[in-house]
């Protein structure tokens, strides 16, 4: 059994006492004023590139490094090929809006992925998947590319920049909170405390 609580009101913090429940998963929202800001500098890592994904010659790649840097997350890192392909199919995919990392001399090895979400006629870019993978963690990745990221939505004129992140995900957390994202909403889950939780 898993409940989750969305925005973890009062009344769900009453019934999980009142039940036995227990905190097994916090998913955080958060969130960033773009109009004015003065989005932080970040220097592009030594021996790396950027390109944007090429549809048709970057999706095996995208879900490998996708696996590899979501491993242990209980959605995230089980897309596959086909996942990516439905999503291709949405009236938000822009492969402009999605970054792919790599050295010079190994452009179809990726380091790490940037990938933004903006809704037709939204003021809101979401950053939808942040992936590093895991030999290339503490070079700087992730804080470059959501640099890259938040200039890009500010250029194309949104309001604010969003994403989601688990409570426990510490390197996440600390690259956003360092880029100026502040925590705007909290989702938690739920369960028996004696029940070993494991995610579908």
């Amino acid at each position: 059994l898993a409940i989750w609580a969305h925005g973890n009101l009062p009344g769900a913090r009453a019934l999980a006492r009142a039940t036995g429940l227990v905190v097994t998963r916090e998913l955080l929202q958060m969130s960033y004023e773009l109009p004015t800001a003065a989005i932080r500098e970040h220097p592009t890592p030594e021996g790396v590139e950027v390109r944007t994904f090429q549809q048709g010659e970057d999706e095996a790649a995208w879900v490998e490094l996708n696996a590899l840097a979501f491993a242990d997350h209980p959605e995230q890192g089980r897309l596959t090929v086909d996942d990516m392909a439905q999503r291709q199919t949405t009236d938000w995919f822009d492969p402009s809006l999605m970054w792919l990392a790599h050295r010079p001399d190994e452009p179809d090895t990726l380091l790490a992925s940037m990938w933004v979400k903006i809704p037709p006629g939204s003021t809101d870019g979401e950053i939808y998947v942040l992936a590093v993978h895991p030999a290339a963690q503490g070079e700087g990745l992730g804080g470059w590319l959501t640099t890259v990221a938040l200039r890009e939505m500010q250029r194309r004129g949104m309001r604010t920049a969003s994403l989601y992140v688990d409570g426990d995900n510490t390197p996440a957390l600390r690259t956003y909170r360092r880029a100026g994202f502040e925590q705007s909403k909290i989702d938690v889950q739920y369960s028996p405390p004696t029940q070993d939780v494991t995610h579908p």
